[in-house]
């Protein structure tokens, strides 16, 4: 065979190989690309090749006990911008111009000048127009060609969404959306807490019922073409939206209005530096029918702070936090941090400001603790009573105060009270009485107590963030920790604890778990679950119960109470007067809790008035009245007939009148001529503020505190 024809097959040889091996390279890379990202490929085609957009499902409702609406679900759109769609228009339109104007150059005449990002500019001045939007950011993210939609706003209203659908530009597309409503403004709103712009719970039932409430997304997939335009053919699935379940609340519209009306009026005639809290509860059932904390603050901008106190502390906050900074940095700089000092950070405006806003939204009524004051000595008189340590007819002495180990322990009354009564003692809210009694009770059986009323757990309450308080542990209860713990001092309880403990003592001794969701439903608004009450256990015996009902109406009628009294109406009750740490500093919380019809409660309702700083600042004088408020309210809108037929005490036609500045005699003289009474606090000649306001109606007999001297307050009975 010749050269020649070797070296052909030898060639044919090589080229046979090198087809064979590109053969086998392309028969693997197409296994790879289908057998093993196949799947991904597949899925990248059908977004490139679909619109894909997801349809929102309407929350489920939240309805008071009489089915008001408290939070409902309306329709609305969500906005976005489609970058590549918007440059894409834009770069046809100009290179269309570009070649009309080099046309009109070759003529000879004079081509306009090419304008540029003519419909990006529409989108930026409409969208920033209309909605509001930044027009940095807009601009940002107009410069992400390659993206094929971008979200601009949720939560849209339709008339606003409407005046951009009339536009007709190019690249603003539209979704169906829902958004969350509160039609009743600010009521409730530590409670039922907010919602985010994609509808999922944050704060308050909200959030802690989202499961119930939320419902599934559906979806809408179109075909599409490269440029994310419409096809010219029609394609297209749709998954319908599931909406949400809705929930009924214990909560009572009406009584949630009056509690906020009245505590709103305490907050600023009192100038609160801390707020205010107030609660209204069943206590046979423990469901609650109002829960308030003021300031209240708005459901839909839930991150502004519009209340002066607030915006005032910010400052305050600012000042306090940079002191707590540059104290960390010396530490660090001398070598001796504490922990947590190399992780704080420097402080600024806006990080006070979003300190204050999370405090502005905390539940007072759930998540803060306070020292309770004389409110607690109805759990120290159950307990004593229950354990017969004491008798209604014993007596005590109260010379003012009383020594326990190396302390001298002053009662609020400095002169004393004299010999009294046990009952006496609770209705003069005495403390070297209540020292007695805890004393009498001893370390074990008031820790038992303690625990049984729930004082050291939490309540099981559903909305999350609740405390537990602190308090003694037994083997850390000396005789003066008792004595103190024994008339509401040295621990703390949350509100809520309070009315359940109280509760206990005035329904027949069961403590109850407070709860706020009477029952859920489905979509259509049908029931699927009631929530029964449950009882935690049984704490003191009914007798105990009647007996303790019997002198709380005491308290309201004879004692440091009366200012919470309802004419017409049995009603009972305990002030509190308690100093914030640290002692000294001149902050106290005035507290009242009362329940009402006396003999049989329907209602319990306990007010926190804190860091008044406004005139007097005890519970009796300025938190029994707006409880008392507030109960009146709730038993006639509840339909409680008045118990007592005698017209003076029916009727309340006389208004106070403005006797300030007057001298004592010509004051007394004036209100003593309408069938009022008075009492006159200080040495002074001439009045300088007076209890009740001016005009507030009064029945006859009724008592008007005079006061002569602006550091001279009531005679403190608590």
């Amino acid at each position: 065979m010749s050269n020649g024809k070797l070296a052909i097959k030898k060639r044919i040889r090589v080229l046979s190989m090198l087809f064979l091996l590109v053969s086998v390279v392309l028969i693997a890379r197409l296994g790879w690309i289908q057998f093993v990202r196949g799947a991904q490929y597949k899925a990248e085609a059908m977004n490139q090749q679909t619109r894909d957009q997801k349809i929102a499902s309407k929350r489920g409702n939240i309805y008071d006990r009489n089915m008001n609406i408290l939070a409902t679900s309306g329709s609305a759109e969500r906005i976005y911008i489609n970058p590549r769609m918007i440059a894409g228009a834009d770069e046809s339109r100009e290179k269309n111009a570009e070649a009309e104007a080099e046309k009109i150059a070759k003529e000879g005449g004079s081509p306009p000048p090419i304008e540029r990002n003519v419909l990006r500019n529409k989108v930026v001045a409409a969208l920033t127009e209309i909605l509001g939007t930044n027009e940095e950011w807009l601009n940002a993210q107009l410069d992400k060609t390659e993206r094929a939609s971008i979200e601009v706003k949720a939560n849209v209203e339709k008339d606003v969404a409407d005046r951009l659908r009339k536009l007709k530009l190019t690249g603003i597309e539209f979704t169906e959306d829902a958004k969350r409503y509160y039609p009743n403004g600010t009521l409730l709103s530590h409670v039922l807490g907010f919602t985010g712009k994609d509808g999922q719970g944050l704060e308050g039932l909200e959030n802690i019922l989202d499961a119930e409430l939320s419902g599934t997304a559906g979806r809408v997939r179109s075909a599409r073409s490269a440029g994310n335009g419409e096809m010219p053919f029609k394609y297209e699935t749709y998954e319908a939206a599931s909406d949400g379940g809705g929930v009924i609340l214990t909560i009572d519209k009406t009584i949630q209005q009056f509690v906020e009306k009245h505590l709103a009026t305490a907050y600023d005639e009192n100038k609160l530096g801390n707020g205010a809290a107030a609660i209204v509860m069943n206590p046979k059932t423990a469901e609650i029918l109002a829960m308030a904390v003021t300031p209240a603050y708005d459901l839909t901008d839930y991150s502004t702070i519009t209340d002066e106190t607030l915006l005032a502390q910010v400052d305050k906050l600012l000042v306090q936090r940079t002191e707590e900074y540059n104290e960390a940095q010396q530490r660090i700089a001398a070598g001796e941090p504490k922990k947590g000092d190399e992780a704080l950070t420097e402080p600024t405006y806006d990080s006070a400001y979003n300190e204050m806003v999370l405090k502005m939204r905390r539940n007072k009524a759930v998540v803060d603790s306070y020292e309770p004051g004389s409110t607690f000595k109805a759990i120290v008189a159950a307990a004593a009573l229950e354990e017969k340590v004491v008798s209604l007819s014993d007596t005590f002495n109260c010379p003012g105060y009383r020594i326990v180990a190396d302390r001298r322990i002053s009662c609020a009354k400095e002169e004393g009270h004299g010999t009294e009564t046990f009952v006496q003692g609770l209705a003069n809210s005495c403390n070297p009485v209540f020292m007695d009694v805890g004393a009498r009770l001893g370390v074990e059986k008031f820790d038992k107590y303690y625990r049984a009323f729930g004082l050291t757990e939490k309540t099981g309450f559903l909305i999350p963030g609740e405390s537990e308080g602190t308090h003694h542990k037994p083997e850390n209860m000396g005789p003066v920790e008792l004595a103190t713990s024994s008339f509401g001092q040295t621990f703390t309880v949350t509100p809520l604890q309070m009315v359940c403990a109280v509760s206990a003592v005035i329904n027949g001794g069961y403590l109850m778990e407070p709860h706020i969701v009477k029952s859920y439903t489905d979509s259509e608004g049908n029931i699927t679950k009631n929530v029964d009450p449950v009882i935690v256990r049984r704490v003191i015996s009914e007798e105990t119960s009647a007996t303790m009902r019997d002198l709380l109406e005491k308290v309201v009628s004879e004692g440091g109470g009366k200012a919470a009294a309802i004419p017409g109406y049995r009603v009972g009750g305990k002030t509190g007067t308690s100093e914030k740490l640290p002692r000294g500093s001149g902050l106290n919380v005035a507290s009242f809790i009362g329940f009402a019809p006396a003999d049989d409660p329907e209602i319990v309702c306990l007010v926190i008035l804190d860091e008044p700083m406004n005139g007097p600042t005890f519970g009796g004088v300025i938190a029994a009245p707006v409880a008392g408020a507030i109960m009146a309210d709730t038993l006639k809108y509840l339909g409680y007939e008045p118990s007592y037929t005698d017209e003076d005490s029916l009727d309340a036609n006389i208004i106070v009148p403005d006797v300030t500045g007057q001298t004592v005699d010509e004051a007394k003289n004036r209100i003593l001529e309408l069938g009022l009474k008075t009492s006159v606090k200080g040495e002074g000649e001439t009045v300088l503020r007076q209890i009740p306001k001016v005009d507030t109606k009064l029945h006859n007999g009724s008592v008007v505190i005079l006061y002569t001297e602006e550091e001279n307050e009531e005679d403190n009975t608590e």
